[in-house]
């Protein structure tokens, strides 16, 4: 069982990356931007998964592209793909790869399964200890030896246990560094914890606060994220639709790059080994280097 297995091992060539949505951008630009973002100094770059692209097949087209990149996802979603295929999936991409694939699973939300994927939202909890354990399932012989880094976006104390006992670590979007640390005090120190930090920066005050605020809109439609922030000590009047000014400036790192480097640090200093930084543009479509190669000179990558 993987409860009783050490973490996989990755290595990171810094401990700061990018978090960003590569499904709306062709693959061959895509991958010239990895190139890109690898060159500036980043040691990794997650990505979601959502009704389009195959996140594992992403995965594989950004680690061919790149030297030393960590390339994640963030997250491969349990409902689009059986336990065993996602397995295989990451012992493959590790085996071509060493050292350089994390596996980022996740339950995903209610809305998205029931109408996007046509299945059943049960549980999430123990939808996910049942996956993980038909992960297991796969036989040993299959690319042997190879096993990649697994981490569970992981919100509440019983998910960020899981991801303590049946994976390498926790995977939290949408938090503060408050609880990062929460996640560290729960999984001790030789769990992983990857955290996203979305950051709004260029442009007037109030164009950073309108898209933090846009950033916000989806999430605070579901219980998970709204259940999660009420848990952090953020009240009724701030998970409205998009989110109150307070919840926008607690959750997104704003004004300038130094001021967002220092939202991305101090989840390093509650715990985090690795922060993947997520810019807010106007569209999914809106470049992100421009605002990395800020946040790179602020950081000193």
């Amino acid at each position: 069982m993987k409860v009783t297995n050490k973490p996989a091992r990755v290595t990171f060539p810094s401990r700061i990356g990018v978090w960003w949505n590569s499904e709306p951008w062709p693959i061959r630009e895509a991958q010239h931007i990895a190139r890109d973002i690898e060159a500036m100094g980043f040691g990794s770059l997650f990505m979601p998964e959502g009704s389009g692209k195959d996140v594992l097949v992403e995965s594989a087209a950004f680690l061919a592209a790149t030297d030393r990149l960590v390339v994640g996802t963030g997250i491969a979603n349990i409902h689009v793909r059986i336990p065993t295929a996602a397995e295989s999936g990451g012992r493959l991409l590790s085996a071509l790869y060493p050292g350089r694939f994390v596996l980022g699973l996740g339950v995903s939300h209610a809305p998205f399964v029931d109408q996007v994927v046509g299945g059943a939202y049960r549980k999430p909890l123990a939808m996910m200890r049942t996956y993980l354990e038909r992960m297991d399932g796969l036989p040993a012989e299959i690319e042997a030896g190879s096993t990649a880094l697994r981490l569970l976006a992981a919100l509440g104390p019983k998910m960020i246990e899981l991801s303590g006992e049946h994976a390498d670590g926790a995977h939290p979007y949408l938090v503060t560094p408050e609880h990062t640390k929460l996640t560290r005090s729960i999984l001790g120190e030789d769990r992983w914890i990857v955290t996203e930090q979305a950051v709004a920066i260029g442009g007037s005050a109030d164009d950073q606060l309108r898209r933090a605020h846009s950033h916000l809109g989806p999430s605070s439609r579901l219980p998970n994220y709204r259940n999660s922030w009420l848990r952090l000590g953020f009240d009724e009047s701030d998970v409205v639709d998009g989110g109150s000014d307070r919840l926008a400036r607690a959750l997104v790192g704003m004004g300038s790059a130094a001021d967002a480097a220092s939202r991305i640090t101090a989840h390093l200093d509650a715990g985090a080994d690795h922060v993947v930084v997520q810019v807010l543009g106007d569209t999914p479509r809106s470049d992100p280097r421009p605002a990395l190669r800020e946040l790179a000179a602020a950081l000193q990558l």
